[in-house]
């Protein structure tokens, strides 16, 4: 990804959405931030995905595909989004936190993947690299490239998205879907 975020502005980030979660937890409003004080990468418009795993196990997972405020905004936003609302899981309780991991994802702008037929579809997705977007009409759903460890076959990983969008598993083998790729600036607490 070009314009990697140094190690301090990751940092920054990773600590700012602790915070989020903790405020968010406690019933608390984000504390209020001083946007001139942060690296300029950070107050650029930025879009992010937080996950969250507790014990290895995935505990949330919020974000956006597409930049609307400052990238730290968008971090802070989706953490608590993550520990709160992600209708998959209760919400995050103050005794868990202590337990959570946190993973940020930067994401860049999703561009169109042309295909003609399923198996260019197939051939022209890059595993491990690609976050995927799949869209049927009204219906949406993403993968961030990180599900790839855990569906590495093109096929299985779109059959899956398509079951998240809500739609038959295998219908991007009939029907013509439209599909945007996007890459992603990973990190996570040590």
């Amino acid at each position: 990804m070009e314009g990697s975020l140094s190690p301090q502005e990751r940092l920054v980030l990773l600590k700012l959405a602790r915070q989020a979660i903790e405020e968010a937890v406690h019933g608390m409003p984000p504390s209020p931030l001083d946007l001139q004080s942060l690296p300029e990468a950070l107050r650029q418009p930025g879009a992010s995905f937080v996950t969250l795993t507790q014990y290895g196990e995935l505990r949330g997972c919020i974000g956006t595909l597409e930049a609307y405020q400052p990238l730290v905004e968008d971090v802070r936003e989706h953490a608590a989004g993550a520990a709160l609302q992600d209708y998959r899981f209760p919400p995050v309780i103050e005794a868990e936190i202590k337990d959570l991991e946190i993973e940020i994802s930067r994401l860049t702008a999703p561009k169109p993947l042309r295909y003609k037929t399923p198996q260019e579809l197939l051939e022209r997705l890059r595993p491990g690299e690609d976050g995927v977007i799949l869209r049927d009409g009204l219906r949406r759903a993403t993968f961030l490239p990180q599900v790839w460890g855990k569906l590495p076959d093109p096929a299985d990983f779109l059959d899956h998205l398509c079951a998240k969008m809500g739609d038959s598993p295998n219908v991007w083998r009939y029907r013509p879907l439209q599909v945007f790729t996007y890459q992603v600036e990973e990190f996570h607490e040590e």
